[in-house]
């Protein structure tokens, strides 16, 4: 019987929207896990202090600047990391905006930056991604997408929108990818405590009506987050491509 292995000692590791919340903690827990973390964010500031903290294991913590919103941005982004590692293991898609409307309110400008860094980048990032992958004949591209892109919530049209984009377009780059070594899967979470999020979240009638609709009865952590990151940019997942691996504690199995 072979052995697992969910190590990544040795792999060039990508996370978008690093600067903050999930992603800061994706990244950190990726360089804890052996792999050297490009952590790309717009926070020149956060994303220094992130490299300096470290990921507490072998790995290390590099700070790139990237705006998902701009194709220009990300092709000079892409063209660094080949510059300086020569290859890209793994990608996590993280960059997002996530914010709520009446479907009456959103008006033009919310819905185009919301596609704009939820979708488009998220499509254009994959595919500089897959041109290096494609070389090296492997790779890993993880999407972050949400329980609201598999089941609808109110007030969230344009965010769960861009959700159900990201996990169609998972599924297509999936199957165009696979023959080239390189699986593409999405994670979609349920609500998840950050520094962000916890405005609301620390609001016991808003909590209470969130963690009534999970049957673990609990908000998730960036923690639950990383264990499926972790895994599915593994060794161990090398079966695993084109699903949306939901981490929401029973939410959407209503």
């Amino acid at each position: 019987m072979g052995s697992l292995n969910f190590r990544l000692d040795g792999k060039i590791a990508l996370v978008t929207g690093a600067s903050r919340g999930i992603g800061r903690g994706l990244a950190q827990h990726l360089a804890a896990a052996g792999a050297t973390v490009i952590a790309a964010g717009r926070d020149a500031s956060a994303l220094e202090s992130l490299a300096r903290e470290g990921g507490d294991g072998t790995g290390v913590i590099e700070p790139l600047l990237l705006d998902v919103k701009s194709v220009a941005n990300i092709r000079r982004a892409f063209s660094v990391i080949d510059g300086k590692y020569g290859r890209l293991d793994v990608l996590v898609n993280n960059a997002g905006l996530g914010y709520n409307h009446d479907a009456l309110d959103v008006t033009e400008e919310d819905w185009d930056e919301m596609m704009s860094v939820n979708l488009k980048g998220v499509f254009f990032c994959s595919q500089e991604a897959a041109k290096l992958m494609m070389r090296q004949g492997k790779g890993r591209i993880i999407q972050m997408s949400s329980q609201a892109g598999i089941v609808g919530i109110e007030r969230h049209a344009a965010y769960s929108a861009s959700k159900g984009g990201v996990n169609m377009l998972t599924k297509v780059l999936a199957l165009e990818w696979a023959p080239y070594g390189i699986t593409v899967n999405a994670i979609a979470p349920t609500f998840i405590y950050t520094p962000g999020t916890a405005e609301r979240l620390d609001q016991p009638e808003f909590r209470e009506s969130v963690v009534s609709r999970i049957p673990v009865a609990r908000v998730g952590t960036i923690e639950d987050v990383a264990a499926a990151v972790l895994y599915l940019a593994s060794d161990a997942a090398g079966l695993v491509n084109g699903t949306v691996l939901v981490v929401d504690g029973g939410w959407t199995a209503r």
